[in-house]
């Protein structure tokens, strides 16, 4: 991936498509509980572009720094997919630009009002007002995580 924007917030990413890069996909489902037996497995490819981006123009990567939105299940250096061509909306999560650095909230939006909404009770809500520079850059649409 080539790096985009690096600030103190997120690293902004432009993804570069790989071409057959397909993965091996087991289509049975991987039990949580009780084993299954291997004959019930199924091979195919899968390619998590084709999984994970909908919109390929408008869609870019970032990586979290920070415990901000620890409560919403990002966590500092996951990766976040965000989709530049979805609509923000009442609480949704989103990727910001605010007074020159970008920003991972959800989003709270009134009929007059806009607020930047923190999933850790450590970090305050950001009441977006005039004197903001502010931009919602994207909408997250997933995450993904090392184990």
């Amino acid at each position: 991936m080539k790096i985009l924007h690096k600030s103190t917030g997120l690293t902004l990413y432009v993804p570069e498509p790989i071409k057959d890069a397909a993965a091996q996909l087991f289509d049975t489902g991987i039990s949580a509980g009780f084993p299954s037996p291997t004959e019930d497995f199924s091979q195919e490819r899968l390619s998590l572009d084709q999984e994970l981006v909908k919109n390929k123009e408008t869609t870019f990567y970032a990586r979290v720094s920070g415990q901000s939105m620890i409560g919403a299940g990002l966590d500092d250096n996951d990766l976040l997919v965000i989709d530049r061509s979805l609509e923000p909306e009442n609480n949704k999560i989103a990727v910001c630009f605010l007074d020159g650095e970008f920003t991972v909230k959800r989003l709270r939006v009134t009929k007059d009002e806009i607020w930047l909404k923190p999933e850790n009770p450590d970090y305050p809500i950001i009441n977006i007002t005039e004197e903001n520079n502010f931009l919602i850059w994207g909408i997250v649409t997933n995450v993904i995580k090392k184990v």
